[in-house]
């Protein structure tokens, strides 16, 4: 069987959404829904067969056979396009956020209930082959029962958009929103707790400042200091920077319990080193009672490396996705609550940046 996927969305996100799908049997885009000329003709000349293209996805759905559906448009927009396409009850795998705010993400959980179909929300950092190793370590008990997760992410800044829509907070809900959910999902997972208390110093000083856009500047964190508390009494850190391209690992997530620590060390995509090549990601576990630090090299196949800027879990993910609708189930790995709750955390951090208070999530609901 061949799936045939419909993209609602064609930008740079969409572009590594197809690349990743030409790559997995049994996957093949038919369809794409955008409004922008050049990204129809980009998308022809990336998929590996000829494709059908709208300008939006009301003429997608009624024109195309499609088995499943990607979300891959503005952040903005995936509320009012998950309304739309909740009816259509194909599998549907909708890019971060769900939504820009939490209170939006509770409405499409709520339209969503009566769905036969799975709605998967990307958070592909969980797919990461250095992330998803340490998951498994910690669920083995590497460390004991986690007690402190950190993680540091020094990058490079956010990209330009079409429509520079990602220079805005309205629009993407905020840095936190937008490039931290994933984070704050990778936190609930791994420590198994929701969070109680959020409490965050950011501010935007270095990138963008000079820019603007149709009178407007932008107003997105570009570097912040986040801390979680969770029920169960573990915390969570994050150290954000996004001026910090020359940083030799991008990601180091760290996960800390009475016997040991384990950390992921994820590389940055290829075309922003100084050589252009791809590098090698690393596991590294700090036993405590014997002191014995054990680092492994976690190889990831070149051409995946290649498809995108997610160190390979944009593929991984999708072939999780695959198989889920194989299967005929629809339980997805990643469900609207984690990314209610990714939302959620994001609007809370925000909001504690602004006012400088910390942020108790039971009243910020």
């Amino acid at each position: 069987m061949t799936i045939r996927y419909g993209l609602i969305g064609s930008g740079m996100m969409g572009q590594e959404h197809i690349r990743n799908l030409n790559l997995l049997d049994g996957c093949e885009v038919t369809a794409i829904a955008e409004p922008d000329l050049g990204m129809r003709e980009l998308s022809q000349q990336t998929a590996n067969s000829p494709i059908a293209t709208y300008t939006n996805h009301h003429d997608m759905l009624a024109n195309s056979d499609l088995d499943a559906l990607v979300i891959v448009a503005p952040n903005h927009t995936h509320h009012s396009i998950l309304k739309d396409v909740l009816d259509s009850n194909l599998p549907i795998l909708c890019e971060k956020p769900l939504c820009t705010t939490a209170a939006d993400c509770g409405e499409i959980m709520t339209l969503a209930e009566t769905r036969t179909a799975p709605l998967w929300v990307a958070m592909e950092y969980r797919y990461m082959p250095p992330v998803a190793r340490l998951i498994d370590e910690v669920k083995q008990g590497t460390v004991g029962q986690p007690r402190m997760m950190a993680i540091r992410e020094h990058r490079f800044p956010f990209l330009e958009k079409i429509g520079d829509w990602n220079r805005f907070q309205a629009q993407t809900g905020g840095t936190l929103v937008e490039k931290c959910c994933h984070f704050w999902d990778l936190m609930r997972l791994v420590l198994q707790s929701d969070p109680v208390r959020v409490f965050a110093s950011g501010n935007m000083d270095v990138n963008f400042i000079d820019e603007s856009y149709n009178g407007q500047q932008p107003d997105i964190l570009d570097n912040a200091f986040v801390i979680l508390d969770f029920e169960n009494g573990s915390r969570g850190m994050l150290d954000l920077c996004m001026f910090a391209e020359g940083s030799y690992w991008q990601e180091i997530v760290s996960v800390t319990g009475a016997q040991a620590r384990v950390d992921a060390k994820v590389p940055g995509p290829a075309r922003f080193t100084v050589d252009g090549k791809e590098r090698h990601a690393e596991v590294e576990i700090s036993h405590r009672a014997s002191k014995e630090v054990v680092t492994e090299t976690i190889e990831v196949d070149h051409s995946i490396l290649q498809a995108g800027d997610h160190h390979g879990s944009t593929f991984y993910q999708h072939q999780h996705f695959r198989d889920l609708i194989l299967s005929g189930q629809n339980q997805p790995a990643v469900s609207m609550e984690d990314g209610y709750w990714s939302v959620l955390v994001g609007e809370a951090a925000e909001h504690s940046a602004k006012t400088g208070q910390a942020v108790y999530l039971k009243d910020f609901k």
